[in-house]
């Protein structure tokens, strides 16, 4: 009979370098390779488009009303640890995340920039995995496609809020306050030859 298996916790996270980008899934370790520049551009203009108008203390001509940060350690369960590229949440959920790690509160929208390494892990891992713990909202960027998926969670099911290319300028749940031009996601288009 071979022994029961050890699932990792966060202690497992907090024992390795901390260079080392890591997950718990399913209470597997799961090394994340670093993203390439065009997922960090991804990334960074998310945060800038989506963040200004929700969660900057200014507004900045947005409702405000959410936390939207990135890469923080989310606690979905004891053996499910994720780090999500950006991630969200209504603030009278969270009222002050600061020095929380990892946060234990199930966020209300969580967005994955895909990279050419985790692209399973995003669309089948961690699909299942926040719909298993209720988040609302998922979105997968994906910047070789040039596309934003967006799903909304309806009786543990993902349904499709929207999938949009990098021409399209649209209201995305649950952001729809504001229009998102999803081109400015990615670096500029090669011109063609």
């Amino acid at each position: 009979m071979q022994p029961a298996r050890k699932l990792a916790t966060y202690a497992d996270l907090l024992n390795l370098a901390e260079d080392v980008r890591a997950e718990v899934l399913g209470g597997d370790l799961a090394a994340l390779p670093s993203p390439l520049p065009r997922h960090a551009k991804a990334q960074g203009v998310l945060r800038s488009l989506v963040g200004g108008p929700f969660d900057d203390d200014d507004g900045r001509g947005g409702p405000g009303g959410w936390w939207i940060l990135l890469e923080v350690d989310v606690g979905l369960s004891a053996h499910d640890i994720v780090r999500p590229d950006l991630a969200g949440w209504h603030r009278e959920r969270l009222p002050a995340p600061w020095d929380m790690r990892p946060i234990d509160t199930r966020p209300d929208w969580v967005c994955e920039v895909l990279s050419p390494s985790n692209v399973a892990h995003d669309r089948v891992q961690k699909r299942r995995l926040y719909a298993t713990h209720g988040v609302p909202f998922y979105w997968i960027v994906d910047p070789e496609a040039r596309t934003l998926e967006a799903l909304r969670l309806e009786d543990h099911t993902w349904v499709d809020a929207g999938t949009y290319d990098d021409t399209a300028t649209a209201r995305i749940p649950p952001f729809e306050a504001i229009e998102l031009e999803v081109g400015r996601l990615f670096p500029a288009a090669a011109p063609a030859r």
